[in-house]
């Protein structure tokens, strides 16, 4: 400043370059506070979890003589602990966690209020190993309204802060053609209110093709805003957060685009293929977009714990064979009654399926429609409202208790509790010729419930089956416990909510 004003400057003049120089101190940049999705559920369990349990000790110091301290979790922690674990359970039953719904501040609420009562609730039926707090009504109440409140006060708060543009992750797309678009696309799609992006907090900028006749277009709603020489730029100016790579055939990127992803890269902005970040937030493999790179479709772990899990699955498939063997002989009585006074006919129907390893197995459910239903027409999908369906048949595919039988395919080993449901060899055939990596789901047993039948409607079609396999890919590339325990507890809720067809 110094060199800038003489001795005799005026006043105005100090106070000027003052200004300047403050304002120019001002500009130092801030910390990023834009969230991944992984970092958004974290947060999302943590706090959840957080109220959960402050809602619980201000219960214990308003009721009972504790105080509201951290000395409080540490004198009687199975208390805290286990309202920690019912709160998952319930969550994840009432999908807490699906980044879609949570960025809608109604449905976000709306989702913890049920989870959060189902949880207070539960916790307050479990005697001796949880605080007295039943003894008094009016504790009780104060306990679960507590609970009630405070998680989805919380929510709303999320779904309306990290929404906006300041948590949201910049994206620029590097093709334009079907595999962009189709990211793009899905990533429009979520959640049904509010900012298009918020759920996945991800914010799409626009495209870079090399096509010249796509520069200046739009592709899906977005501009394509220029070629690979100005990527480097476009990150820059447009501080870019990821740059996606969405060119099915890796091997044949230009090598000067090559070059601009890893400037990119060098400079900090995170660069990753689009098949890889579909994935993650889909929670399915776009085998459509694979082309003939086995690793985005297949496993390729080489951890000693694949053949352990391996084995602990199928101890747990015995238990779980004679246990549903045992709910089959108490339910079997009652479906008989029903389908002799709706429809007479065998209780049981066997139906020829493709299991592990393409080898075919006779699949064991209870018959929901009527005898000879394929009589004349040969193998078809079943569809809504299919008329040849009984009014017993209704409700046992709507529960999907029909399948309840197939837990003594389980038990001999042909089939397993969750995996990819088994098809039918007439429609395998035909699939596995239209259908990339098709085959691929046979390198599992096939399951009662799967991920497929959690995350996506009952399959009628061609297209359906496509989208299914995708899902059941994801599961057999992600097989773990917690995998495992999540689509069963997804399926209670599906079967409780009678979504079957």
């Amino acid at each position: 400043m110094s060199t800038r004003l003489g001795a005799g400057c005026s006043a105005r003049e100090v106070v000027s370059e003052l200004r300047r120089v403050w304002a120019g101190r001002r500009r130092i940049p801030l910390p990023r506070l834009r969230l991944m999705s992984s970092e958004r559920r974290l947060l999302l369990v943590g706090i959840d979890i957080v109220v959960v349990n402050l809602a619980l000790l201000l219960i214990l110091a308003l009721r009972f003589p504790y105080r509201f301290s951290l000395s409080t979790v540490a004198q009687v922690p199975l208390y805290f602990v286990l309202i920690t674990i019912i709160w998952c359970v319930w969550a994840s039953f009432f999908d807490c966690y699906d980044l879609s719904r949570s960025a809608d501040a109604s449905q976000s609420a709306w989702s913890a209020a049920r989870a959060a009562l189902a949880a207070a609730l539960t916790y307050l039926l479990i005697p001796y190993i949880t605080p007295p707090l039943l003894a008094s009504r009016s504790t009780a109440a104060l306990f679960a309204g507590a609970v009630v409140a405070f998680v989805p006060a919380w929510r709303a708060v999320y779904a309306t802060l990290f929404s906006q543009p300041t948590f949201q992750r910049r994206l620029l797309i590097v093709g334009a053609g079907l595999s962009g678009a189709e990211m793009a696309r899905e990533l429009a799609g979520t959640p049904v209110f509010g900012n298009p992006y918020a759920g996945s907090g991800l914010e799409v900028v626009g495209f870079v093709d090399d096509d010249p006749a796509r520069v200046g277009s739009e592709v899906a709603g977005l501009p394509v805003l220029g070629d690979r020489s100005a990527l480097l730029r476009l990150a820059r100016d447009l501080h870019i957060d990821t740059v996606v790579v969405a060119i099915t055939h890796r091997t044949t990127i230009h090598h000067e685009l090559f070059e601009a992803l890893l400037d990119c890269r060098e400079q900090g902005v995170r660069v990753e293929p689009m098949t890889g970040l579909y994935e993650r937030f889909t929670g399915k493999v776009p085998v459509a977009h694979a082309g003939y790179d086995l690793q985005v479709a297949l496993p390729v772990s080489d951890s000693p714990m694949v053949r352990v899990y391996a084995s602990v699955k199928r101890v747990a498939d015995f238990f779980a064979g004679v246990l549903g063997l045992l709910a089959v002989a108490l339910v079997a009585p009652w479906v008989a009654l029903a389908n002799a006074v709706s429809s007479p006919g065998p209780l049981f129907y066997r139906q020829a399926r493709v299991g592990m390893g393409g080898r075919t197995f006779r699949v064991l459910k209870f018959r929901s429609m009527i005898p000879d239903a394929e009589k004349g027409n040969g193998a078809v999908w079943a569809s809504a409202n299919d008329p040849r369906t009984t009014p017993a048949g209704r409700v046992l595919r709507r529960t999907r208790l029909d399948e309840l039988p197939q837990f003594w395919n389980v038990l001999v080993g042909e089939m397993s509790l969750v995996g990819p449901r088994p098809e039918r060899p007439e429609f395998v055939q035909d699939l596995a010729r239209k259908i990339p990596y098709y085959r691929a789901r046979h390198a599992v047993r096939p399951g009662i419930t799967g991920w497929a039948q959690v995350r996506y409607r009952y399959g009628s079609s061609e297209q359906d089956a496509v989208i299914k396999l995708q899902y059941d890919l994801y599961y057999i590339k992600h097989q773990s416990l917690y995998l495992e325990l999540s689509i069963l507890v997804k399926t209670a809720r599906v079967m409780l909510g009678m979504r079957g067809r």
